[in-house]
Order: structure tokens, then sequence, then C-alpha cells
């Protein structure tokens, strides 16, 4: 069958499983007009959707390298809300025009985050975003309002949307900070950045979590250097980029605590990533003393703060149905399970000699690059240079970490079989304590 064909195109299989390795590639795709008197037409829509689905099935327990929760069943309660469409526009806290909306859920899930986060109901304003970019994007944007001729200052390991705000979008002055080895902003860089142009204020971008390496910027620290460099609070904005972290720290001991209390401008993290969620989402929280500059907008009869105006109303349910389910103790449990899972994955590829990094309360483990792409592509690996990693998401069991662990080492035999082709040197990339080729074992 036609439609066949094209699904076999889809899927490349390795090691003689079943196993799809490549997902929709050269699926060749279109839109056709439907056929009144012939129902062969729907058959097909129906045969597509139904292999592509069994394709997702099959592939969700290797997916490793991304920051995606797939562990939920939101889908069987909350499916028959699909028939509705539900439009968040405007301002959360102002009454839509119409019926069909869920601004009552979403000002819950906020409530929700702003408690955890230490700010009043009546101090904050935030809304549901399309994601974490653009959750930055009006972190960033406020920071901006507030101090328009701030220069932003982001470490090269943040997120590429905070360069894409700078650059691309609010041509704001950017001032690059180098890193640490682990991934963490590097202070001394910082500190003499701040002093060189401190006759302009800073916008910082805090990292609560990189994005490749997991590394957390120390709020504190930067908070200090800011008052050393003689920065007064009025002349510096923080924004804390916690997309996946953001709800992992607040369930941990003595892990240090993002709070309102703090003097930071705004807090995101994305929704569908810790927390889990079918569509991505972010959640963005602010000062309502920073949020001055308002529209209000007759068409829709509401005042609109927003970037993307119209919103998903469907997405502040998923997220204030998931938030009851698990509570505080569902997440902190889904937290210490991460982190204990992630400390066993590094601790199994150090013992068996392969150069490991994982950063603390992180559950980001960062290891040599495995040889072959096509590895990479089985487990949906994310990689940088000389550099991979897997992110120990809810869901992701021991049994999967053991299955990958026990293929990249049957892999790695067969890589390295020859004993002329050794693992590379990555003391550069997260440092020689870290790194398990030759030189470096003798040094350690």
């Amino acid at each position: 069958m036609e439609i066949q064909k094209e699904f076999d195109l889809m899927a490349v299989s390795t090691k003689g499983d079943d196993t799809p390795l490549i997902l929709r590639k050269n699926l060749c795709l279109n839109v056709v007009e439907p056929n009144i008197k012939n129902e062969i037409s729907s058959q097909k829509l129906d045969i597509i959707l139904t292999q592509f689905m069994e394709i997702l099935s099959k592939r969700k327990k290797y997916h490793i390298g991304y920051p995606i929760n797939m562990c939920y069943e939101h889908q069987a309660i909350l499916a028959s809300l699909v028939q509705f469409s539900l439009n968040n526009c405007g301002d959360p806290f102002t009454q839509s025009p119409t019926d069909f909306h869920s601004k009552d859920f979403e000002v819950a899930v906020l409530d929700w985050f702003a408690q955890l986060w230490e700010i009043e109901k009546d101090e904050y304003w935030g809304y549901i975003t399309s994601g974490g970019t653009e959750a930055n994007l009006h972190g960033l944007l406020v920071g901006r309002e507030l101090l328009p001729s701030g220069i932003l200052y982001a470490s090269k390991d943040s997120h590429y949307s905070i360069f894409k705000a700078a650059t691309r979008l609010y041509r704001m002055e950017l001032q690059t900070i180098n890193t640490l080895v682990n991934g963490e902003i590097d202070y001394e860089d910082l500190q003499s950045k701040l002093l060189v142009n401190k006759n302009k204020p800073a916008i910082i971008n805090i990292n609560i979590g990189t994005t490749f390496k997991g590394a957390i910027d120390d709020l504190d620290f930067v908070i200090q250097t800011l008052e050393n460099c003689g920065y007064s609070s009025d002349r510096y904005y923080i924004h804390c980029d916690a997309a996946l972290s953001g709800l992992i720290l607040p369930f941990i001991k003595h892990a240090k605590k993002i709070t309102f209390k703090k003097p930071i401008g705004s807090i995101s993290i994305s929704g569908h990533k810790f927390l889990g969620c079918p569509m991505p989402c972010g959640i963005q929280i602010t000062r309502k003393s920073y949020v001055s500059t308002l529209s209000k907008i007759e068409y829709i009869a509401s005042i609109d703060t927003t970037i993307c105006g119209s919103r998903n109303g469907l997405t502040p349910i998923f997220l204030w149905y998931c938030l009851n389910m698990k509570g505080h103790a569902g997440l902190q449990q889904d937290s210490i399970t991460c982190i204990e899972n992630a400390r066993y994955l590094k601790d199994k590829l150090v013992k068996a000699g392969i150069g490991a990094m994982l950063n603390e309360f992180s559950i980001i483990v960062v290891f040599e690059r495995p040889c072959d792409h096509k590895f990479i592509l089985r487990w949906q690996l994310c990689y940088l240079s000389g550099l991979a990693h897997v992110v120990v998401m809810p869901g992701i069991t021991r049994e999967t970490i053991d299955s990958f662990f026990n293929e990249l080492m049957q892999e790695r035999k067969r890589w390295f079989q020859d004993g002329k082709t050794r693992p590379p040197c990555l003391a550069d990339e997260f440092g020689s304590q870290n790194c398990m080729c030759s030189n470096n074992k003798m040094h350690n």
C-alpha cells in the first residue's frame, strides 16, 4: 500500500529489532481534497495517525537526551476538552468577553508558583506562556522597560533564547560572560565587565540549570557582586531562567532557594519539562509593580501585557490538573528519584572508565560523545562538540539506564577494538577531574 511505503521510509531499525531509529524523516505527507464518494481517503488518514502513534510509542523509551517529562496520564481524563477552542486572550487577571477560556485555571496555577517562590498574591503578575523561550523573552522585556539603557549580561552557556532576545528582537547591548568548566557563570569575568560598564544599569540573566551541563549559577554571589561593584537595587534587574531546575531545587534539602524575597525581577520555568504537559508551555512570574506599561485593547476588552496575546487555554488546565495530582510531596519524590538515578548513571559511567560529569542538584549527566552517530540517534542524545548528555527525567527508570549503559558498553568495544582509537581528552570541556583519557588517568 502506498501509505505503508511512506512509513517504511520513516524509520530505520538497528540491532535486528523493530525499534525505529529515525523518526519523521522522508515522510512525504500532503494535503489533498477529500473524495466525498470514496471513504478510502478517510481510512488513509486513520492509518497515518495510527502508525505515527505506534512509532512514537515505540520510541518513547529511547527518549533520554532532552528534558521532556513523558510520564503522565492526562489524556484519559482531559482528552474530551479538545472539543472546545479555549483562548486565554490578554491578561490572565482580567475577565474574558467570552466563556471559552480557562483563566480561572491559569490564575490558580500562577498562585501556586507565586507561593512556591515566596511572593504575595497582590504583589506578583505573571502568565502561562507558549514555552520557556517566551517566558524568557517576557522576563527580559520587563527588565529592558524598567532599565532602557541597561546592558544585558548572560553567560555563554545560557539558553539561545536569551541571545535571540538581545540581538534580534530587543536590540539590547549584550555582554557575554565566560563560564567555569562546569558551565556555571564566571563570577570574576562578570565582576570585571560590570565594573567597566558601571555607568549603565545591569540586566542579569541567571541560569538555574544551564541547558547542556545543568549548572546552577550562585544567585546570592551575583547579588553580592553587583553590590560590591556599586550597583544599587534600582540599577539592576535579575531574571532567573529556571526552565528545568525550577521545580527541582525547591524540594531538595540544602539547595539554595529561588525566592522573590531576594532582589530579583522575574522567574521563568518550562511547564512541559519536569512537571510534564503534552504541549510546550512556560510560566513567567514577575513583580506586579514592574508591569506598569499596560496596553488596553478595546477589541478583546482586556489589558494585554503578554507577548503572544492569544494563548492556549488547554495548557493551564493540564498544568492545574498535574499540580493537583502530584502536589509538593509528589514533586519532591520525583526530584529525589531523578537526582539519585542521575548519580547512578554517572557512577556506572565512571566505573566503566568513561568520562562523565554531574553538577550538584542536577539531573543532567554529561559524558564523552559516542563515536557512532546512529547510536546517538537511536537514544536521541543531545550533543555538543565532544560531549553528550542524558537528562534523567521522571519516567527514566534504572531499567532504562541499564539498557542504555549496556548497549553503550557493547558499542564501545566495537569502536575501540583496534586498540589504536582511544577516547578523546575532554579536560578542557568538562574538567580534568572528569576526563578519563589516558593522560588524565595517570595524573588522577
